[in-house]
């Protein structure tokens, strides 16, 4: 599980209306949540982003609702994982449940600015600033499990594998 992209960073305690608005949940439609993924944080953010992006975080990623709408919106716009310093319980358990996987960093934050490039290695907990000197940043790897539930696209996915 590796991934590299561009970094684009968030505070403290977002929450899940800040990630898709409540607005825009008279929709289940992923592509229709992913237009406006992070609007309320960033208006432009969709415009900046490209596939394979990451967003990097502080403390309490994802707090509020446990609406899965919130990572369905990061996963479809494209986003290929989420790294905080912490990330709200029902945030983490949903993004596993629909397949976006995210990692925990108390130390990426610090050290990345809008843009930069990374490396994440989630196999062997690692990830790398390209345009650093530092060592590799140490992160918990992904649950062989939850890596499962990554791979297969989500719960719903993988429950439906194990049946057939």
């Amino acid at each position: 599980m590796k991934f590299r992209g561009r970094v684009w960073k968030f505070g403290d305690n977002i929450d899940t209306d800040a990630i898709i608005s409540a607005r825009y949940l008279t929709t289940s439609d992923p592509k229709a949540l992913a237009a406006h993924c992070m609007e309320d944080a960033d208006p432009e953010f969709v415009k900046k982003i490209s596939v394979g992006d990451i967003i990097a975080a502080g403390e309490n990623f994802g707090c509020g609702s446990s609406r899965e709408h919130a990572p369905i919106a990061i996963k479809t716009a494209g986003i290929s994982c989420v790294i905080a310093k912490r990330f709200a319980r029902i945030f983490y358990r949903n993004a596993f449940n629909i397949g976006l996987p995210i990692f925990e960093s108390r130390d990426l934050w610090d050290l990345v600015s809008d843009g930069q490039e990374i490396e994440v290695d989630g196999d062997n907990g690692s990830i790398r600033i390209l345009d650093s000197n530092r060592g590799p940043l140490r992160i918990e790897p992904i649950p062989l499990f939850m890596q499962q539930l990554v791979s297969d696209g989500g719960l719903m996915k993988h429950i439906a594998k194990k049946k057939v």
